[in-house]
């Protein structure tokens, strides 16, 4: 194999591994995290089961059996099942963002998030010719106000995604 496939084949070989390794780590006997400030473990193996218990966010969870993307799990007294989408293999730091926010994402603004780049931004919005650039961003800020937690939910489930396939 000459060196220019090896160097190809390298970053390939890399993904495959911790992909195999993040896997093995979701089984039973393992850990995971959680990555919502709530996560609901469900009661069976189906987005639509009776919630049994809600746990708070980065809260470590004892894997106890696997089916499919579905991990049965506890957490001290509480038992039931969640999407293996909503847990993290990687331990989860509980702590602020670094200018303060909290760590809900559906909590924060884009302004919150630009916050410190407002005179760079107007700046780099001027040299490109994007004039509307604050009323797009509001029209944007509008547009996803108008979205409930229920509304996407409704989406995901009437379009088999994420939990719902």
């Amino acid at each position: 194999m000459n060196p220019r496939t090896h160097s190809r084949l390298w970053p390939l070989l890399c993904g495959l591994a911790a992909a195999v390794t993040l896997q093995a780590a979701l089984a039973a006997g393992g850990v995971a995290f959680t990555k919502r400030m709530e996560t609901k473990l469900l009661a069976e193996p189906t987005p639509l089961a009776a919630v049994s218990a809600k746990v708070g966010y980065a809260k470590p969870l004892k894997i106890e059996a696997a089916k499919g993307a579905w991990l049965k799990v506890r957490e001290g007294e509480n038992t039931g099942w969640v999407f293996s989408g909503n847990v993290s293999a990687v331990e989860i730091k509980e702590t602020a963002g670094l200018a303060g926010l909290g760590l809900n994402a559906s909590a924060t603004t884009v302004t919150a998030a630009a916050r410190g780049l407002s005179e760079e931004a107007a700046d780099y919005a001027q040299r490109h010719q994007l004039g509307t650039a604050r009323d797009d961003l509001a029209w944007l800020l509008e547009q996803s106000a108008a979205v409930t937690a229920e509304d996407l939910e409704a989406f995901l489930q009437k379009n088999k995604l994420g939990e719902f396939k």
